[in-house]
C-alpha cells in the first residue's frame, strides 16, 4: 500500500470554466472533481514527489494559463507516481501527469502540449458532456470477474476510477488538440510539439506491444486515441502558425529537471526486468514465457501474449486455511473442476494447483505458500491450445526466493541525463542502459530520446539514460 497526499503546483481549484446559463448547478464541475481526486491517486500509485518534476510542470502552467480561452480558470495539477504515459483532466480544473509521460517527454514544449491539450478538455467543459462509461479492463480483468467470486467490488473500482473519467469522443479530443496547439503557441512555445509528442507516444506503445500483445495498462493512447489523422491536424494546426523552429523547446533545462527521476515501476509494488518480476521486499520473483508482455499494478501483476492467454498474479492471506488444498477449495474459484486439484512442490515451497472453466474460459490456477501468504498464478484463455498449459507450469516452476545478493542488488531503476560526446551513437550509449532487454535497448533508446538510431548524435546534446 502506498501512502497518498495532495500536490498542488498551481491554484486552489476555487474557480470553474465558463458554464452555459441553466445547463449546471453552479460549483458542479468543482464537486465532481474533489470527488473523483482521491480515487484517481489511489488507483494511480499516490502522488510522486520530486522538486526537479515538479518545477518542470510548474514551469510552464502559469504561461499557459494566461495563454488560455479561459485565464480565470484555477488548476491543482497532480504528478501521479505511475509508470504509465497518461494525463488527463477532471472537472473543476483537476490536471494529471503521470511520471511516465514526463520521463518520455523530451522538451519542455512536449510537456507543455500535453497540459494545454487537458486544460483544452476543462474550459471546453468536456468532462461535462460526456456520458460515464461501464465498461471493465480487457483480457486480465476477465480474470477477476469470471474466477474470483469476490471480484465485483474491486472490478467497479477499476472501472470508475481507471476508464470512465478518462474518456472523450474523437470530436472532442480533436477540438482539445486544436485549442492546445493555439494555446501552446500563445503562450510562446514550439507548437509542433504536440505533433511530435503523439508520435513519441505512438512509437511507444508500438514497442510495448511487440509480438501482437497488447498491455492492459490505460495510458494517454488508450484514453486519447492517436491516429495518423490527427498527428496530420495537429501538424496542420501548427502550420497555421508558422513554419517548423518557432517557439521554444528547451530541451536541455527540461531534461536537467528530470535527471535522477525514478522510471518505471515503484520499489514498494516490485520491479518488472523484462520478462521477470521481482520483488525485494517480499523476496520473490518469477518469469513468464517469451511472447508475454508484463504490467505491474498495485492490485496485481499482470501479463498477456498475443494468442489471447491472460496472467495474474497476487498475493492472499492463508493464515485460517490448514492446507493449501482447503483454500483451493473455499468456494474463491467459479467453476473449480474438483478432480483437477493437485497438491506440488515448487523449489521446495509447497503448492497447489487446479483447473476451472466458467462463462466459456479456461484457467489454471496455482497456489504457493510461504508462511502466512499464498501467492496465486491465474491463467485464462478463451481458446487454449496445447501451449496454454506449458506456459502456466513454465510460470508457476520459475517461481522463487531471492537470495539476499539478489535482494541486495535490485534497486529502483531512476532517469539519468548525460552529455553525448563527439562520435556518439544511439547503438553506442544504448548499452549502458540498465533493466531493459539487450535485444530491445536500441530501439527503446532511441523512442526515449527522440533519435534517429542510425544517426550520429551531435555532440553536447542532452540524453536520457535508464539506469539503475
Amino acid at each position: 500500500m502506498l501512502a497518498v497526499a495532495g500536490c498542488q503546483l498551481l491554484g486552489d481549484g476555487s474557480t470553474i470554466g465558463t458554464i452555459a446559463p441553466g445547463t449546471l448547478r453552479p460549483n458542479l464541475a468543482a464537486d465532481i472533481g474533489a470527488r473523483e481526486h482521491p480515487h484517481v491517486v489511489a488507483t494511480y500509485g499516490g502522488v510522486y514527489k520530486d522538486p526537479g518534476a515538479e518545477r518542470a510542470v510548474a514551469s510552464v502552467v502559469g504561461r499557459l494559463v494566461e495563454a488560455s480561452e479561459d485565464p480565470a480558470q484555477s488548476y491543482k495539477i497532480t504528478i501521479l507516481n505511475s509508470p504509465a504515459i497518461n494525463a488527463f483532466a477532471l472537472p473543476g480544473g483537476y490536471l494529471y501527469v503521470t511520471r511516465g509521460l514526463l520521463a518520455l517527454a523530451n522538451d519542455t514544449s512536449e510537456m507543455a502540449a500535453v497540459i494545454a491539450h487537458e486544460m483544452a478538455h476543462v474550459t471546453s467543459n468536456h468532462a461535462i458532456q460526456r456520458q460515464q462509461r461501464a465498461e471493465a479492463r480487457e483480457l486480465a480483468d476477465k480474470i477477476l470477474s469470471n474466477v474470483v467470486q469476490d471480484s465485483e467490488k474491486a472490478r467497479q473500482a477499476i472501472i470508475s476510477s481507471q476508464l470512465s473519467f478518462a474518456r472523450f469522443s474523437q470530436t472532442q479530443e480533436l477540438q482539445a488538440d486544436a485549442i492546445g496547439v493555439k494555446t501552446l503557441a500563445k503562450a510562446g512555445f514550439d507548437p509542433y510539439a504536440a505533433a511530435r509528442f503523439l508520435e513519441s507516444m505512438k512509437l511507444y506503445a508500438d514497442y510495448q506491444t511487440a509480438n501482437e500483445a497488447k498491455s492492459n495498462a490505460p495510458d494517454f493512447l488508450s484514453s486519447h486515441p492517436s491516429t495518423p489523422q490527427r498527428v496530420s491536424l495537429a501538424i496542420r494546426a501548427a502550420r497555421q502558425i508558422g513554419a517548423p523552429g518557432i517557439g521554444e523547446r528547451d530541451r536541455d533545462a527540461y531534461l536537467a529537471r528530470i535527471d535522477g527521476m525514478l522510471y518505471g515501476d515503484d520499489p514498494l509494488e516490485g520491479f518488472v526486468r523484462g520478462r521477470s518480476f521481482l520483488h525485494k521486499a517480499l523476496g520473490i520473483g518469477f518469469t513468464v514465457p517469451k511472447g508475454y508482455i508484463m504490467e505491474n499494478s498495485p492490485e496485481a501483476v499482470l501479463a498477456s501474449n498475443g494468442d489471447g492467454t491472460a496472467m495474474r498474479f497476487d498475493g492472499a492471506d492463508l493464515s485460517g486455511y490448514d492446507s493449501l488444498r482447503d483454500y483451493m477449495n473455499a468456494g474463491w474459484i467459479n467453476g473449480l473442476l474438483p478432480q483437477s486439484v493437485r497438491e506440488t512442490t515448487i523449489g521446495g515451497i509447497p503448492g497447489v494447483t487446479g483447473a476451472a472453466i466458467t462463462q466459456g474460459w479456461s484457467f489454471r490456477i496455482a497456489v504457493l505458500r510461504i508462511g502466512k501468504t499464498g501467492y496465486r498464478f491465474i491463467f485464462a484463455s478463451r481458446n487454449p491450445t496445447d501451449s496454454f498449459g506449458a506456459q502456466f507450469h513454465e510460470t508457476i516452476e520459475s517461481f522463487r526466493q531471492l537470495t539476499p545478493t539478489e535482494r541486495a542488488r535490485l534497486r529502483s531503476l531512476r532517469i539519468k541525463v548525460i552529455k553525448s560526446k563527439p562520435g556518439d551513437t544511439p547503438r553506442r550509449l544504448a548499452i549502458g542502459m540498465s533493466g531493459i532487454e539487450a535485444s530491445r535497448r536500441l530501439d527503446f533508446f532511441s523512442i526515449l530520446n527522440g533519435l534517429d538510431q542510425d544517426k550520429t548524435i551531435p555532440a553536447g546534446t542532452s540524453i536520457k539514460l535508464v539506469t539503475d
